[in-house]
């Protein structure tokens, strides 16, 4: 069984409320475990990444980039880079704003960084925009129109459920996509 873990920081419940749909999509690949992990959590016991296979990375955008309680994650794991404990495992990134662009890229960038120095490999977001091919926008898949990782877009304010429809049909497919990535890893021979 692969294990995969969605790591995330979750301040008002709108990230969490998409991690839990990735989640569901991971959960639903044959041979992937996914388990849900509170950033803050694993500030004081970074070790605990060592036993996963995977990881998908879930901030909030706050001032153009991830919050600080999962920078502050991102920092505890200073020593797993030093000997690359990591090196090797599959990592992807999602994000969410309260605006449609809301600097997301920058914050899925930070991310990218962040898995490339511990020497992971990236999984982005493989799924063309279905507006294009009629489905209306709230209803489509990847309407943000990202390939670096998945953005979603919850309103200021509003209710820690309250997305497009399209925002979490592509979380659960991003969740089986990563899945199916480090599924698919792991049954290569190594080299």
């Amino acid at each position: 069984m692969n294990k995969l873990a969605v790591i995330y920081h979750s301040a008002h419940g709108h990230t969490e409320h998409i991690a839990h749909h990735i989640v569901e999509g991971a959960s639903s690949i044959a041979g992937a475990n996914a388990t849900l992990l509170r950033a803050e959590d694993l500030t004081r016991t970074p070790d605990a990444l060592t036993a996963y296979d995977g990881f998908i990375l879930g901030s909030p955008i706050y001032l153009g980039g991830v919050s600080g309680a999962f920078k502050s994650f991102m920092d505890a794991t200073g020593r797993l880079w030093r000997h690359q404990a990591l090196k090797g495992k599959v990592a992807a990134g999602f994000t969410v704003s309260s605006l449609p662009a809301g600097d997301k890229q920058s914050t899925l960038m930070s991310m990218f960084v962040f898995s490339m120095q511990h020497g992971m490999l990236w999984v982005g977001n493989p799924f063309l925009p279905e507006q294009h091919q009629g489905v209306p926008y709230d209803d489509a898949v990847n309407r943000l129109g990202s390939w670096s990782g998945l953005m979603a877009q919850a309103g200021h304010g509003s209710p820690a459920d309250a997305f497009a429809p399209g925002d979490t049909k592509t979380a659960r497919l991003f969740g089986q996509h990563v899945a199916t990535t480090v599924t698919r890893l792991s049954a290569q021979p190594a080299s």
